[in-house]
């Protein structure tokens, strides 16, 4: 099939090289003139597990081009995948400008365009999204839903740093549409998969993901709580959990239940707010999602709170994007942390292989220019210099690298992942364990 993808961001990359490797040509649109310029030189948008080797093989196979026009695209493509950014407003609400201006874009190619054309929404919205798409598209194409075109809502279920074999191997497939024609076009650009394929009303598909991330963010927190609870008792909260989480028939997956720091990226803060919103506009009394954010601002705090008990001034933070193996710093709860402690004057190093300050854009680079303005300072090369200089080490993310650090018994480890390897040391720190 011909695809176009608009937005080339986390989910847009990992669309366009995915789908090529099943044989799709695909072509890719986004308002960045580096994104464009990047997969037109055969290199991803993003640091992701073997995502550059993907795009790379796609690139040479002639299967991948991007481009800024979008009426080219739309011309070139069957299938549009929408994959730009919602962000979150200050209010809680999502700001769905991308998606109405790309439905716009969209519009205006498709009057000029004879053939039949399914747009598929994979980005995060509100439900009620897929109906002002498909009126914003009538009114700009003057075509018909359903008769020239067809909007389908398509939600992703993939994770950062595993976000390649998600796609792959995803959990479930959701279409949610009312035009058997895109139904059935969408269920064979799926066909690779065993996964379980669910039509459903466009409103479940819609939601679907707000209660999926909800969730997460809440399994999250709870372990946290029991982990605190735990270490106060003195209890191991992780065999706690061990335990809890070999129950797969009512506890359902053990990804998230695991005590330590507190959640960030762009998805869970950003869908937990969304669906809290939502049930703020209808009057219905949320409180275990209110208090979600609470609990996990309190996480943020205890880890600084444990820092300053210490009595040290020279703090090497490990890790400084929210995951390991990723470079995305939006709503990193580390980024928090060490805004705190160098406000309060403590002297701070960061090692982080994966962040590259001359690479950031977006809302990554954005996140640092109003955070650690000073992030030049800190940042450091080599993770050898940062260890033997500091007072206190702090682990903020999985990385591979960080267990195998050698550490004088004069200085102490504060650990918020819980690296098994680590443990032996004399001056361990365990966040909630």
């Amino acid at each position: 099939m011909n695809i176009s993808i608009f937005g080339l961001g986390y989910v847009g990359c990992v669309c366009m090289g995915c789908l090529s490797q099943n044989g799709h040509k695909i072509i890719g649109v986004d308002v960045s003139i580096e994104k464009v310029n990047r997969i037109n030189q055969g290199q991803p948008t993003i640091i992701e597990k073997d995502i550059d080797i993907i795009i790379d093989a796609g690139f040479r196979n002639e299967l991948i081009s991007a481009t800024s026009n979008y009426i080219e695209a739309v011309y070139r493509s069957d299938i549009s995948l929408i994959c730009v950014g919602t962000p979150t407003t200050d209010n809680g609400h999502l700001d769905l400008n991308q998606i109405y201006q790309t439905a716009r874009e969209i519009g205006e190619a498709l009057k000029g365009k004879n053939s039949f054309h399914t747009i598929a929404i994979r980005s995060t919205v509100f439900p009620g999204t897929n109906k002002k798409v498909c009126s914003i598209i009538e009114e700009v194409s003057e075509k018909k839903k359903n008769v020239d075109f067809a909007v389908v809502s398509n939600p992703e279920f993939m994770r950062e740093g595993t976000a390649v074999q998600d796609f792959l191997n995803p959990p479930i497939t959701v279409l949610g549409c009312d035009c058997p024609v895109s139904i059935d076009l969408m269920a064979s650009l799926y066909g690779y998969t065993n996964a379980p394929l669910e039509i459903v009303p466009v409103e479940v598909a819609e939601m679907i993901k707000y209660v999926n991330n909800s969730f997460h963010a809440l399994k999250v927190v709870f372990s946290n709580e029991i982990g605190n609870i735990c270490k106060a008792s003195g209890i191991d909260s992780h065999q706690v959990m061990r335990l809890f989480c070999l129950d797969n028939q009512l506890n359902i997956s053990p990804y998230y239940l695991k005590p330590g720091f507190a959640y960030g990226g762009s998805c869970l803060p950003k869908d937990l707010r969304g669906l809290k919103t939502m049930a703020h506009d209808l009057y219905i009394q949320a409180h275990v999602l209110n208090s979600i954010e609470t609990s996990n601002a309190y996480q943020i705090e205890k880890v600084i709170r444990i820092i300053e008990g210490l009595g040290k001034n020279k703090i090497g933070i490990l890790g400084l994007s929210f995951k390991g193996g990723t470079d995305d710093m939006r709503n990193s709860p580390i980024v928090q942390v060490i805004e705190t402690l160098f406000g309060k004057g403590y002297n701070l190093k960061i090692f982080d292989k994966h962040v590259c300050l001359s690479r950031l854009t977006g809302k990554n680079k954005s996140v640092i220019n109003k955070k650690l303005p000073h992030i030049n300072v800190m940042l450091q090369d080599n993770i050898d210099d940062i260890v033997d200089w500091a007072e206190v080490i702090v682990i903020a993310n999985k990385d591979g690298d960080f267990s195998k650090i050698k550490l004088s018994k004069h200085q102490i480890l504060v650990d918020l992942i819980r690296i098994p390897e680590l443990e032996k040391f004399c001056n361990y720190i365990g966040l909630c364990w």
